[in-house]
């Protein structure tokens, strides 16, 4: 109890403040934690190895819940369909493009989706709440497709593979928003579930920290190496958005945990 509460008198303090201040430490302990990654993990490459490990540890949950639960509530199908469907696009180019082991860990990740999938359409489909899965999901898949096709890298591959590399990053940012619309619309997220979109947000944030150390060790080398114009930018922003994304239910999830919490529930105007 006595570990507890200087947790809880930080996040008593953190959520009486305004937005701006909440922004702001937020973007603090971002930077925070992006200095200590860079000193700690030596090779940066291995923080989007680790990324898609914690994706893979957060599916996995998701498989424990479907097979020993056996519900699905709570869960949104079209997060997972957005999910394989930017895996598959990224496996498709990793493959064309250049094959190392993150096609490994693409493949991997893809099949535990598609099982995923599979379970909730098929096998768990009377639990599936689709009422509160009604985020249109042609609201971002379309705008993505649209925005690779005007920006997208500027190497020299053909240009139908620069076309889908695009699509999959811009995908990839916003795949989770069908499950916060769940989320949202339920107020209270089971123990798996929240396991699971807390490990999308490390993933995500992981890969964030990829990106940004790596063009700083780089100098800047690595925005010239994927090309010119908008895309190197758009690469980066793509990062930031996703980690922004689910930035809130991190927090609220690490406030749960630390309050001994088994049900996470969130406040209105969270995600």
């Amino acid at each position: 109890m006595a570990q507890r509460r200087p947790i809880h008198a930080v996040t008593t303090w953190v959520r009486r403040q305004p937005p701006k201040v909440k922004a702001f430490l937020a973007v603090v302990s971002g930077m925070a934690a992006l200095v200590l990654l860079r000193f700690v993990v030596h090779d940066h490459d291995n923080l989007f190895v680790a990324a898609e490990a914690v994706h893979s540890i957060g599916i996995s949950v998701l498989i424990y819940k479907l097979l020993k639960e056996k519900t699905c509530a709570g869960l949104s199908l079209k997060s997972q369909d957005l999910t394989a469907i930017f895996l598959a696009v990224r496996l498709y180019c990793s493959l064309v493009m250049e094959y190392d082991i993150h096609t490994v860990l693409d493949l991997a990740t893809l099949g535990t989706t598609l099982f995923v999938i599979y379970m909730i359409r098929f096998k768990l489909k009377s639990s599936y709440m689709e009422d509160k899965d009604n985020f249109a999901t042609s609201y971002v898949v379309v705008p993505c497709a649209l925005l690779a096709l005007f920006i997208h890298p500027t190497t020299s591959h053909y240009f139908l593979h620069r076309i889908f590399w695009a699509f999959c990053v811009y995908l990839e940012a916003v795949s989770v928003l069908p499950q916060l619309r769940v989320m949202q619309n339920t107020k209270i997220v089971e123990p798996f579930t929240a396991h699971y979109v807390f490990a999308l947000g490390v993933a995500r944030f992981l890969s964030c920290a990829h990106w940004v150390l790596q063009v700083i060790d780089s100098r800047g080398q690595l925005l010239t190496a994927l090309g010119y114009g908008l895309w190197p930018s758009m690469v980066l922003i793509s990062e930031i958005v996703q980690t922004f994304i689910l930035a809130d239910f991190c927090y609220y999830y690490v406030k749960s945990v630390f309050g001994g919490q088994l049900v996470l529930r969130l406040p209105s105007g969270v995600v």
